[in-house]
């Protein structure tokens, strides 16, 4: 994977100075307001942010680099950081906002390491993926909008710096869709009740809205509910399914490198030699290293553009429940040295397994590769039915037939 150099450089620094407290990041369950301050002073933030607003401007190879050493060592602070890329990059004259709008929503993120993140997921709806209309209103104001509701599964909350509401207004054609909001505007508060078995330290806590102002232009990916809902563009899509497979992948990948030094360490004093001198712990390692060299290879070829926007939901599935089986397998054979506390694997395992909740999620996934295959193996049958009749003369007879002398 080709880096600058300063990426080189700077990434195992980082990565290392970022493990030394994730155990204690993750037993606290609080915001890792260090990690996040020592990201923003090597400049790690705004690497996605685009050149015209005075980023980095990142590719998706640099970013996806970033996300994997970070998320080897601390992965909640990688999934914000995500969010953060996933959000930021398109800050510019192309997002669609209003100059100003996202002018000053970028110069805070180079300037101050500001966070940013969609709040989207509500108590009763669930997620928007599945459709539906939000509860939250953007109540109209003759200088802006006054936006109530609830938002939970809010990833980085209390370290946000800007929520991106999805809301609708109250129109009788609601204009839905993402309103800015100031994580510091009067009228917000925060439940702290975040407390899952894994990713303890993202702090997806609830976040309440009550009549908090926000200016006009903040509507900043609005339209109408009477017309087609805009989607994501390919770019975007790509860009979502290749850093969360990333993410859970590094976390595996982390779980490998303690699996093989415990091996290669551990000598019961009945066997007097490594448990890595065994086959079947050799075996387990192999069969580990091939589900993650097949990730590797789907995520390779995601960024080197040879799978397309359509296929990187299949590709978000693989490497996450590669990732997932790879750690479940060293749990299953290691035993109890796997689940105490004192060692990270069992740190691993319960971080991994959130990577299933991250849509598109499995069902949606299959579902969606199911229609497409059966509508297409419908049009190859129908294709063919069509050129097989026009074949054939009146009588039945090949029209090849017709033609003999």
């Amino acid at each position: 994977m080709a880096l600058t150099l300063f990426l080189d450089e700077l990434l195992p620094a980082v990565s290392q100075a970022l493990a030394e407290n994730a155990a204690e990041v993750d037993r606290l369950g609080k915001f890792p307001w260090r990690n996040f301050a020592l990201l923003h002073q090597h400049g790690l933030l705004s690497r996605a942010l685009p050149v015209a607003a005075s980023g980095f401007g990142s590719s998706l190879a640099e970013c996806r680099a970033i996300i994997s050493a970070i998320a080897q060592s601390e992965p909640s602070t990688a999934l914000i950081l995500v969010m953060q890329y996933l959000n930021s990059r398109r800050l510019d004259k192309n997002s669609g906002w209003p100059t100003a709008v996202y002018e000053r929503v970028a110069r805070s993120v180079r300037e101050d390491g500001a966070l940013i993140n969609a709040l989207r997921v509500e108590p009763e709806l669930g997620t928007p993926a599945r459709g539906g209309l939000p509860k939250t209103i953007a109540r109209r104001e003759v200088d802006g909008w006054r936006i109530s509701g609830e938002k939970i599964y809010s990833t980085g909350s209390v370290g946000l710096s800007w929520f991106l509401v999805w809301a609708r207004s109250d129109d009788a054609d609601p204009l839905v869709g993402s309103y800015l909001v100031p994580a510091s505007a009067p009228g917000i508060r925060i439940v702290e009740e975040w407390d899952h078995l894994g990713m303890r330290a993202t702090c997806s806590h609830r976040v309440v809205l009550e009549d908090v102002w926000v200016p006009r232009e903040n509507a900043v990916k609005v339209s109408p509910w009477s017309e087609p809902r805009p989607t994501p563009d390919d770019e975007d899509i790509l860009w979502t399914n290749v850093l969360l497979a990333a993410l859970y992948d590094a976390i595996a990948r982390a779980a490998q490198r303690w699996l093989i030094t415990f091996l290669q360490q551990r000598t019961p004093a009945n066997l007097g030699q490594p448990l890595a001198t065994l086959p079947r712990f050799q075996e387990l390692v192999g069969q580990i290293e091939t589900l993650l060299f097949t990730s590797q290879t789907m995520l390779d070829g995601a960024q080197a553009g040879l799978i397309s926007a359509e296929d990187a939901p299949k590709l978000k599935q693989v490497v996450t429940n590669n990732a997932i089986r790879s750690v479940e397998l060293m749990v299953k054979h290691i035993g109890n040295h796997a689940l105490t506390r004192a060692n990270p694997l069992e740190r691993h395992l319960r971080n991994v397994l959130c990577g299933r909740i991250h849509t598109p999620q499995d069902d949606a996934v299959f579902t969606g590769a199911g229609k497409k295959a059966l509508a297409a193996h419908y049009d190859n049958e129908l294709k063919y039915s069509i050129t097989a009749s026009s074949s054939l003369a009146p009588d039945g007879l090949p029209t090849s037939a017709l033609k003999q002398p």
